[in-house]
């Protein structure tokens, strides 16, 4: 194998474990939250079975993988490696907001922060990488429907 060749698996790797270092880190509050905090929430009628998180998380996660790879391999813009860490760190600092300390209040500040940073993401991608812009782009739909539910379920259940 190459030096390129094995710098570019070494890479994708490293950001594979990466994105899912941080969905580990979030599954450490998100897990226990969800039998004995979360299911006695209110919750709008649209809010979907529990079961999907999981396979739609896994799915985003790797996209965000390979999109920041893809981004990291152009190598020529630290600003851009630097908003995918941001929006990653903010992903997970969410469920210790939502789901750790319990607060949708505290939840709903982070997961707007998280919205704008993906944002940012995606236009400084598109700058060295299309295809890593794109892969971003059901990942903030998402965060963006995530936050319309955090909204509800915060503002359902205050008082």
């Amino acid at each position: 194998m190459s030096v390129s060749r094995s710098r570019d698996v070494l890479g994708l790797l490293s950001f594979v474990l990466l994105c899912f270092g941080a969905a580990a880190a979030s599954e450490l509050v998100t897990a226990p939250a969800v039998t004995d905090w979360y299911e006695g929430l209110w919750k709008p009628p649209w809010t979907p079975p529990q079961w999907v998180f999981g396979p739609v998380w896994t799915v985003l996660y790797a996209l965000m993988a390979v999109a920041g790879w893809l981004a990291w391999r152009e190598g020529r813009s630290r600003v851009a490696t630097l908003l995918f860490l941001l929006q990653l760190t903010l992903n997970a600092g969410w469920s210790w907001l939502f789901f750790g300390l319990r607060r949708p209040d505290l939840a709903f500040l982070g997961i707007a922060a998280l919205f704008v940073a993906i944002l940012a993401t995606i236009v400084a991608f598109a700058r060295v990488s299309r295809g890593a812009a794109v892969l971003l782009v059901p990942y903030l739909a998402w965060v963006g429907f995530g936050s319309m539910l955090n909204w509800a379920i915060w503002r359902m259940n205050a008082g």
